[in-house]
């Protein structure tokens, strides 16, 4: 009985699938354009596409696996966990709550030096991003659902801008920096998969929406084809930042804020494109939040007598004395994170999401019971 309350109170958080598949499509791609390509680049060197696209096929693979699973059982994957292990599920929750606490660290201090870096025209002061944990704290607030709301708003503040600074971008590019193909030494090519790896921890960004969503016929297909869209779109812009910048990429960083500078136009009319990396960085701003509205929904389904809000305040702050202390020791972060515990990723990213598809399945009748 107590099952059944607890999914009757989680009903309104439902999400469907066309908001996933805008989710994986416009915003999981934000992650791929500040700072990872200038990492691929000094890792990979023209062949930085291979690694990224063996991320892309790896976690495809994982989120086909999780969709067909999802597929088999007639409820959702919160209610397959409820019936599976009871109040044992708070473990899982508190274990995904403190993942996406660790997994906001980088984004963080990447937002950080782009918004110094971008958007100050005089010295910063330490209070300048405090304007990002004011929003953080206000989307924290909100309930999952918020999360495929603003899945439907990235289809329009990621695709046009993007298309646009790729256009731009076009014409100083040469495809022909990427060649030869697989001229670059394998195991530096898995230096730059194991180094990145935190960037494209793809599928456990999409779990939490797993957990409000129930399958229906044609919905794998959706899903599939919105991450393959924004795996596409990453390759891509991937492909035109190397075509420009070649050599010199690894020292180019904030990529999605540089391609477009050389287009011949902006001479006569200005920075026009600066109103596009604008929109970006909206959606970047989303993205960062993500994994810290996760952490704060997963923190409440763990401890159900707090207050949301609560949790959101203590969070942001908490986070906001972390970036303002330690944004001085970003590259020891970095390479921490990113060189020596890729496998907390592999494991509670990858490995754990895996072992989910073998939950025992539900049908109608057992529901009912």
């Amino acid at each position: 009985m107590q099952t059944v309350k607890t999914t009757l109170r989680e009903a309104p958080d439902n999400v469907y699938a066309r908001q996933i598949a805008f989710v994986a499509a416009f915003l999981l791609p934000a992650s791929k354009l500040l700072e990872v390509p200038s990492l691929l680049a000094k890792y990979a060197k023209g062949d930085l596409l291979v690694p990224a696209f063996l991320h892309f096929l790896l976690q495809g693979g994982l989120l086909f696996a999780l969709l067909y699973a999802l597929s088999k059982s007639e409820v959702s994957l919160y209610e397959r966990l409820q019936r599976t292990f009871g109040k044992w599920c708070k473990v899982f929750y508190a274990l995904y709550a403190v993942y996406f606490l660790f997994a906001a660290i980088l984004p963080l201090l990447d937002l950080e030096k782009f918004t110094y870096a971008a958007f100050s025209d005089t010295e910063p002061t330490f209070f300048n991003f405090a304007f990002f944990f004011l929003l953080s704290g206000f989307i924290c607030s909100k309930r999952i659902k918020a999360v495929g709301r603003s899945g439907d708003l990235c289809l329009f503040l990621f695709l046009f801008p993007f298309l646009a600074i790729i256009g731009m971008s076009l014409v100083e590019t040469d495809f022909s920096h990427l060649l030869p193909f697989f001229g670059t030494e394998f195991k530096d090519t898995m230096y730059a998969l194991k180094y990145t790896t935190p960037h494209f921890s793809d599928v456990v960004l999409l779990l939490p929406l797993f957990l409000h969503y129930k399958h229906e016929k044609g919905d794998t297909a959706k899903i599939m084809s919105g991450y393959g869209v924004g795996a596409g779109l990453s390759l891509l812009f991937l492909a035109v930042f190397f075509g420009i910048y070649s050599t010199i990429a690894q020292r180019e960083h904030y990529a999605f804020s540089k391609i477009a500078q050389y287009f011949p136009a902006l001479s006569v009319v200005g920075r026009v494109d600066l109103i596009f990396i604008y929109l970006l960085s909206v959606v970047l701003l989303f993205f960062t939040a993500l994994p810290l509205q996760y952490a704060t929904d997963l923190c409440v389904k763990t401890f159900p007598t707090l207050k949301r809000t609560l949790v959101a305040l203590i969070l942001n702050v908490g986070l906001f004395i972390f970036v303002l202390y330690c944004n001085k020791y970003y590259d020891f972060f970095y390479s921490l994170i990113s060189g020596k515990l890729p496998f907390v990723f592999w494991l509670v990213a990858d490995l754990l999401p895996f072992f989910l598809i073998f939950l025992p399945k539900v049908n109608a009748k057992q529901k009912e019971r």
